[in-house]
């Protein structure tokens, strides 16, 4: 009997990665949709009998998708593929009637041992059924090439690093993180404040910084801190004393070392690359982002850049994080990029 299988990632790379984590046989025929509401569609015409879901995605996000499946009774089986790995996150999906839930980027192992575990899958018996059937040979079921671009392929690094970071911040604070689409771009230097997320709410913030170098690739980490979120966080974090600029100094020092030290990583075991840390430097306190973006005003050079826009559920905390690529990281980023997708 053939399974149909649904694979739902907005990420050109994440859909690319999860059809070639699929066995031989079952990875014939894919049917792949982009966003929450082309998943929907293709379940209620009977399509899919299984489904890859991924949670954090335009629109409607995966949860999204499994409380309608769970509503209108869609008959598929849903595992979840996600770079949030916050145990809330797990937890929740699995109340949401998920069936499993594989971390991202996507193990060919333990996808197998899934499906052979569901009865999806059982070694051998599915090639031996496609060598023999001269119907199947005659068929061009091939899936359709997907192509990556090196916005897409940023932005699913940074989607997974991101998982990294908040299920740290998650697991330290008790709290749960929500997840951001990471914003991906070239932006000039002069326009850096103008483009970013946290320009747009008008509040005064507070910024640390701290270089990375590695291997053909070099760059700088941002943290712009919302005001308004200082006591907030220095309660989470357990501090003796809530208030004062020493306290802010120390609540951005805590969170910078939280964020960059696990987002940094997780993209450099991406990349098969050790990334190096600076010392930090507080860039300003209580100040708009175009002054305390001053110093890369000045120069001309183009950047590449992630933005990732934290938030605490019930809690009224916010902070950007800023990861910024030189010019001349752009080549090594390329070439890791058709490394990964040929």
């Amino acid at each position: 009997m053939t399974t149909h299988i649904l694979i739902c990632d907005d990420s050109a790379l994440a859909r690319k990665q999860m059809a070639r984590a699929l066995p031989a046989g079952l990875a014939d025929d894919i049917l792949f949709a982009t966003n929450g509401e082309e998943a929907l569609q293709i379940l209620r015409e009977g399509k899919a009998d299984l489904l890859f879901l991924d949670l954090n995605m335009p629109e409607m996000d995966g949860y999204g998708v499994l409380e309608h499946i769970r509503k209108e009774d869609l008959p598929v089986l849903t595992i979840v593929v996600s770079g949030d790995i916050q145990p809330e996150a797990r937890e929740r999906v699995r109340k949401l009637g998920a069936i499993d839930f594989i971390k991202k980027p996507t193990d060919t192992g333990m996808v197998t041992d899934l499906l052979e575990e569901y009865g999806f899958y059982r070694p051998g018996e599915l090639e031996h059924a496609a060598l023999q059937d001269a119907s199947l040979k005659s068929k061009n079921t091939k899936a359709p090439e997907i192509s990556v671009s090196l916005n897409d392929y940023l932005q699913e690094i940074a989607n997974v690093a991101m998982g990294r970071s908040s299920d740290l911040l998650a697991r330290l604070l008790k709290v749960f993180v929500k997840q951001p689409i990471p914003k991906v771009a070239f932006i000039a230097n002069s326009e850096l404040h103008m483009a970013i997320s946290a320009a747009q709410r008008e509040d005064d913030y507070s910024a640390v910084c701290q270089g990375f170098t590695g291997a053909g690739m070099a760059g700088e980490a941002l943290l712009l801190f919302e005001d308004a979120s200082f006591q907030q966080m220095a309660e989470l974090l357990h501090y003796d004393v809530l208030e004062g600029e020493a306290v802010n100094v120390e609540v951005l020092m805590d969170m910078s070392s939280i964020l960059f030290g696990a987002f940094l990583n997780g993209i450099g075991d991406q990349l098969d690359l050790k990334l190096g840390l600076g010392h930090p430097t507080v860039l300003g306190q209580h100040r708009p982002i175009n002054e305390l973006l001053e110093h890369h005003s000045r120069r001309e050079e183009q950047l590449l850049c992630i933005e990732i826009s934290y938030a605490i559920e019930n809690r009224d905390i916010h902070c950007d994080m800023l990861i910024l690529f030189t010019e001349d990281s752009v080549p090594f980023l390329e070439k890791r990029l058709e490394y990964l997708v040929d």
